[in-house]
């Protein structure tokens, strides 16, 4: 897993393979989990994913500047959605990416949360 955080846009890039992306989404779906992610020397990488239950509402992905880790909280049935949203990039034959952008009214994102970029583990744009 690689995590990049940009600066500019203030977003998150995600790429995992499909074993990475379902072992994040089950930590998501369970509330608990520390995933580590490869930390390349002199990048914006983070360090990895840490994944904890709270009552919410909503999921707030957060960046721990000090840990140099994405923190994503919430509540069950926000996580819930979120952890499909990772199934369903992790088990997709063809390639693309996700947006998982906060608006006012989400349906499951809490204000505040960072956005973030889920790349298909096949890369590059749908075929289809």
């Amino acid at each position: 897993m690689r995590l990049v955080s940009d600066p500019g846009y203030g977003e998150v890039d995600l790429s995992a393979s499909a074993e990475e992306l379902t072992e994040l989404a089950g930590a998501v779906a369970q509330g608990e989990g520390l995933l580590s992610s490869t930390f390349p020397p002199g990048t914006d990488a983070m360090t990895g994913v840490e994944v904890r239950g709270t009552s919410g509402p909503g999921v707030l992905i957060r960046r721990d500047a000090e840990r140099q880790i994405l923190v994503i909280s919430g509540d069950s049935a926000s996580r819930a959605v979120l952890a499909e949203n990772l199934r369903d990039m992790a088990t997709a034959d063809d390639g693309g990416h996700l947006h998982i952008d906060y608006f006012p009214g989400h349906s499951y994102l809490a204000q505040g949360s960072l956005p973030l970029v889920v790349n298909s583990p096949h890369g590059g744009m749908p075929t289809r």
